[in-house]
């Protein structure tokens, strides 16, 4: 079952603020009222993981000026996350929030737990200022993500968002054309 145009479930998780060396509270409310991206990553301390989340820190001022918070999610603590943050050249460079799920609740709410592993499989979600899941990519554990992509994700996102009535093609780049459904598209693209 799809997640796409439902709200976020509740939540209340411990959290690591690598941007501010602070651990904080963070629950489902904090999705609200902004854009936000929500990462999902099987385990700290692992191989794949640290390349994907300094590649999303890479992405992290451009998403900030689009008004989007990030959040990356495991199933370890936030005191692990800390131990990884303060020991890996790539999680030192973390300016976001690392979300811990000891509880596997947030990581069962988005549906990407792996139950027989316990861990979460890399789950991308798009989460509007309503709480609503916009978009969602979820890869094997082998597979790592581009967190370029999510920029232009995200620009679509809020342009559908800010134009009803529209929708953005494949490929939309902020300033092209979108497109506008109606009888007469119909079997016309």
């Amino acid at each position: 079952m799809s997640l796409i145009g439902k709200e976020v479930l509740s939540f209340n998780a411990s959290a690591y603020h690598s941007g501010t060396g602070q651990f904080i509270e963070v629950s489902d409310e904090n999705l609200k009222g902004q854009w936000s991206i929500v990462c999902f990553y099987p385990a700290d301390f692992t191989f794949v993981c640290p390349t994907e989340l300094e590649d999303l820190q890479n992405q992290y001022d451009e998403l900030k000026k689009l008004g989007v918070e990030v959040y990356s999610v495991s199933t370890d603590t936030h005191f692990t996350h800390k131990a990884w943050h303060d020991h890996s050249d790539a999680i030192s460079k973390l300016r976001y929030v690392m979300v811990g799920d000891p509880s596997q609740k947030i990581s069962r709410n988005f549906e990407v737990l792996d139950e027989e592993s316990g861990l979460a499989q890399r789950g991308t979600f798009i989460v509007d200022p309503d709480g609503i899941v916009q978009a969602a990519e979820i890869n094997a554990d082998g597979i790592g993500r581009d967190a370029s992509t999510l920029v232009g994700k995200v620009k679509a996102a809020q342009y559908v968002r800010n134009n009803p009535g529209e929708v953005c093609p494949a490929k939309w780049q902020e300033g092209s054309e979108t497109l506008k459904p109606s009888l007469d598209l119909v079997g016309k693209i």
